[in-house]
């Protein structure tokens, strides 16, 4: 049997080794690293992916974050609100252009950011929502669109884990991720359904002058060189790593297929386990499975890493900490209890292996040992 990984990237690239050894060749004989036709072809394939006018790259999806703030001449002090429940690069580029971060709690079934939560958070001061797609399927935004339309406010779609999902709205209109609200933003870092080798992101919008001002950010305020019209940023997509994208742009459907078997697999045994609660998949929306996160009740969840661990099965936990206690985004607003959700997934959610390599035998594996560390007495008498 194979060995286990979160992600296996070398037996994805051995798949697909050809078609990338022939794309970064190309570019290594261009010489044309930074710029190049790859790039240019890259983003016109994603808008055509994702159905959307612009897509921007950049640097990475730190970057995009960042640059789509600054793009929307949003002020210090002005508020925008995220989920509490994230990795912290969504608050950190707030808290970097010294905009103030408004956390929310979640919806504890979805992990998606909770729309009651968004509305009470509202205040003269609040400029944008920021909806996380965690996991891998998108947030309600057609409740979230429209609390944005009635408080005349931008959202900024955070689509790193879920790039490829699919919304649908109540009159069964059907958009990618990412493509819905003012702008989206999304990295192309490895792990991440499509990945590149090496750091990269990109934004999405439908507005013509936003992408306009978007591109002279990202590239030093100038839309002409020497000619700077912004305060900007050096944020670029290099050549090498377009061309890999490119590649796997083509493989991003079929990636999503095969991580929707492992997850269908896992959930065909986990579900009959009180013990265990398997990802909702909420019925607007499909699921890309960047990660498979269970909630683990009424047992040790670090007692049952350490089991997996020697069993040769990583884990990790997405995420240990809610934001709001972390050193960083301390803040005397928020106290123990006031993001109930988020406190307790944080003590239960635990993400097993889920990749596109992944095979009968190696899930077996995992779903045995989970349930003799889980449900031994049950496990024994079958």
């Amino acid at each position: 049997m194979n060995k286990f990984h979160m992600v296996d990237l070398h037996g994805q690239y051995h798949k697909i080794k050809e078609e990338v050894d022939t794309a970064v060749a190309g570019v290594l004989e261009s010489c044309q690293f930074i710029n190049g036709p790859e790039v240019k072809l890259f983003q016109q394939e994603l808008e055509q992916y994702l159905g959307v006018k612009h897509v921007i790259p950049c640097g990475n999806g730190t970057d995009a974050l960042q640059i789509a703030m600054m793009a929307l001449n949003f002020k210090p002090g002005d508020e925008v609100i995220t989920a509490d429940f994230t990795y912290a690069a969504t608050a950190e580029v707030i808290g970097l252009l010294k905009l103030k971060p408004v956390l929310v709690d979640v919806y504890k079934d979805n992990f998606s950011i909770n729309l009651n939560a968004i509305e009470a958070a509202i205040t003269p001061k609040t400029v944008a929502i920021v909806p996380v797609h965690l996991f891998g399927q998108c947030v309600d935004m057609e409740g979230v669109m429209d609390i944005a339309k009635r408080h005349n406010l931008a959202v900024i779609e955070d689509v790193a884990q879920a790039i490829g999902a699919e919304y649908t709205f109540s009159d069964s209109t059907v958009m990618k991720a990412g493509t819905i609200g003012t702008i989206g933003c999304t990295s192309f870092f490895p792990s991440k359904n499509l990945g590149a080798y090496g750091d990269g992101g990109a934004l999405f919008t439908n507005d013509d002058e936003l992408a306009k001002k978007i591109r002279m950010i990202g590239n030093h305020g100038q839309s002409v060189q020497y000619y700077h019209d912004e305060i900007g940023v050096n944020s670029r997509l290099d050549s090498i790593q377009a061309a890999i994208l490119r590649v796997k742009l083509r493989h991003l459907n079929e990636y999503a297929v095969a991580r929707q078997k492992v997850a269908a697999y896992y959930d065909r045994t986990f579900k009959e386990y009180t013990s265990i609660i398997t990802p909702e998949v909420s019925n607007y929306s499909t699921h890309v499975y960047h990660q498979y996160t269970l909630q683990i009740l009424d047992v040790d969840r670090d007692e049952l890493r350490k089991h997996l661990a020697a069993k040769g099965i990583p884990t990790m936990i997405y995420y240990p900490l809610p934001l709001h206690v972390q050193k960083a985004y301390l803040d005397p607003r928020y106290k123990d209890g006031d993001f109930p959700v988020t406190e307790q997934l944080c003590k239960t959610v635990l993400s097993l292996p889920i990749h596109t390599e992944m095979d009968e035998e190696q899930l077996d594996y995992i779903i045995h040992a989970v349930l003799e560390f889980v449900q031994p007495k049950i496990l024994n008498t079958n």
